[in-house]
């Protein structure tokens, strides 16, 4: 006879019905309480029997953190709105092309309709040393296994490593850093609305997590203001498969062009470290400048400075500068009703 066995640990399942009541819970169930929102990230966690959480607070039945909302001075967008609504929503696709472009890059349809923006951003780094359990540095042990002689690391950081080497996977997060955008994080008590690339922390700041999220806070929405609406916007992907995978690298830019020369601009890639990165010291770089080929060429140049390739993964260095080069010198004009 067959054993059957349960692949998942057990725990409690609370479903909320409003986002009060969620926040409720939270607090009082503080670092036992787990959030699943669309659980793509979490069910993997859960049935390796790596995460093992007392409790579980499924959001599926919290209605007002769905939706796209037009507001006087922007776009507000639920914490568990599908990416494929977000993909396919006219007003993002007029207003804020690059969000579009990178949601619907985002693993396949049949995730996309399934995960959640708030998901998307806050899902874990996607190390298999991490992942399958190995006492890591990340996972409260003493040793970063990828960055080892033996280490496998072709997908991991070439900058802002500490100790850890591990990456931030999300797709949507850099359009969102582009966009100026801002994340609303509740608890029972108040509200905080921070920028979204400080949303995320590299290990230097705490190299057990990717986000700023405490335990008894929920992630309720993000907040796109109209400021970057209209822009010419760039977003590539470079990744090893067309669909489910991760990115080995992406770019996301946002800029204004008046009378032939960069006015203002943003950029930011994910997948060369443990944090989305907002490259500054490139948007300085090309300010003023046309938003041609040799002006591309000198922000790639200037991006990757600094960079350090690991065993497997010196390809990332020419990859992010030409990814850049791109989302500055290749540009195209977004096309607005």
């Amino acid at each position: 006879m067959a054993v059957i066995r349960d692949v998942m640990p057990s725990f409690d399942l609370l479903q909320p019905n409003s986002a009060d009541e969620a926040r409720n819970i939270l607090a009082q169930r503080g670092s036992d309480a787990w959030v699943l929102a669309g659980g793509l990230d979490s069910f993997d966690w859960l049935k390796d029997r790596i995460k093992r959480p007392k409790v579980v607070v499924d959001l599926s039945g919290v209605d007002e953190l769905r939706g796209i909302r037009v507001k006087s001075d922007g776009v507000e967008i639920g914490a568990m709105t599908t990416l494929t609504e977000v993909a396919q929503n006219p007003v993002i696709r007029e207003n804020y092309g690059v969000l579009a472009d990178a949601a619907s890059m985002v693993a396949s349809p049949q995730i996309r309709n399934q995960g959640t923006i708030g998901g998307n951003l806050s899902q874990d780094t996607r190390c298999w040393y991490y992942r399958a359990g190995w006492p890591c540095y990340r996972a409260g042990g003493n040793i970063c296994y990828a960055d080892t002689p033996e280490g496998r690391n072709r997908e991991h950081a070439i900058l802002g490593a500490d100790r850890c080497v591990a990456v931030n996977p999300s797709d949507t997060a850099p359009a969102f850093i582009v966009l100026d955008a801002k994340f609303v994080i509740r608890s029972r008590k108040d509200e905080r609305v921070i920028d979204a690339e400080d949303y995320f922390i590299g290990p230097d700041v705490d190299i057990t997590r990717l986000h700023v999220l405490q335990p008894g806070e929920l992630f309720t929405a993000v907040r796109i203001p109209f400021t970057w609406a209209s822009s010419r916007f760039y977003f590539e992907k470079i990744r090893d498969r067309n669909v489910w995978d991760f990115p080995l690298l992406n770019v996301a830019s946002a800029m204004f062009v008046s009378n032939g020369r960069i006015d203002r601009v943003r950029i930011a890639v994910n997948a060369a470290a443990a944090r989305p990165l907002r490259l500054k010291s490139v948007e300085r770089a090309v300010r003023g400048m046309p938003p041609d080929a040799a002006t591309g060429e000198m922000a790639g140049k200037r991006a990757v400075q600094g960079a350090v390739p690991l065993q497997f993964n010196a390809y990332k260095i020419p990859l992010m500068r030409n990814l850049v080069k791109r989302a500055i010198g290749g540009v195209e004009e977004a096309k607005w009703a």
